[in-house]
């Protein structure tokens, strides 16, 4: 039977990469983004939000798969808005939708950087679920972009890893046989960051700070696999982790730290 997968984000980067390989794979995949694709959504709003639930609804009455790779990394509260609440409204909207699926799977996508310096106070309302007060935090921290809105994108990846760990073996989730994952991404070479990467220079600045010895810099191809098993139905088991595809970045920072 064809798997039915919602990859979010998916006309560019990773979800792109994502929703190309599914489809190569034989599986139908219903891709959400602010333009180019299945399901028109603005994630930084609630009427985008019920717009994608309702727009996956149309399209299919059940889902297998749900990819949550959408995410921006600008020192904003958009950041904010789509990263975290946009994500959280992803998997908690579609979530009933999984409910039919003989096997289904939830997956997003958090990032290294949740290892990086954060803020806080941001991470604490973005744990409370509090969206107006952490847009506003956020918007604080914007108005030194250099430095305290660097913040907000680490603050999010934080928050959402915090999010799976929490989430994933309650009733909601493990209860209902759906695994719920993250994946955390090191440096991928995509439009988020090409303004990173496009010279030698901008690379070995970025590699300093985000060591990736194994291979350096990553297609985008390379997570799409990985979110792949982990929302197929191979993956029985695993719950509530945050895989880290990164180059050794975790290896390198924390070393045996988590151990």
């Amino acid at each position: 039977m064809t798997r039915i997968s919602v990859v979010t984000g998916a006309a560019s980067g990773i979800g792109k990469a994502t929703k190309e390989l599914l489809e190569q794979r034989g599986g139908r995949v219903i891709g959400v983004d602010i333009h180019g694709t299945d399901v028109t959504a603005d994630l930084s709003t609630p009427a985008g939000r019920t717009a994608l639930v309702q727009g996956v609804r149309d399209l299919a009455g059940q889902v297998d798969a749900v990819y949550a790779v959408a995410g921006l990394a600008t020192p904003t509260p958009a950041t904010v808005a789509v990263n975290f609440f946009g994500t959280v409204a992803t998997l908690d909207g579609l979530r009933p939708l999984l409910a039919g699926s003989p096997s289904p799977r939830a997956v997003l996508v958090s990032s290294m950087a949740a290892l990086m310096p954060s803020d806080p106070d941001l991470v604490s309302l973005l744990t409370a679920g509090d969206e107006a007060a952490s847009l506003a935090r956020a918007e604080v921290l914007a108005r030194e972009p250099e430095t305290t809105g660097g913040l907000i994108y680490a603050s999010t990846k934080l928050a959402l890893s915090r999010w799976v760990r929490r989430q994933a073996a309650t009733p909601e989730w493990a209860g209902a046989g759906i695994p719920l994952n993250a994946v955390a991404p090191g440096i991928i070479a995509t439009p988020m960051t090409a303004g990173l990467i496009d010279t030698a220079e901008g690379r070995e600045a970025l590699l300093a700070m985000v060591p990736m010895p194994l291979n350096g810099i990553a297609e985008p191809i390379a997570v799409a696999r990985l979110l792949a098993w982990l929302g197929g139905e191979e993956n029985t088991h695993l719950c509530g982790q945050v895989v880290y595809i990164d180059g050794g970045s975790d290896a390198v920072l924390r070393g045996d730290s988590v151990w």
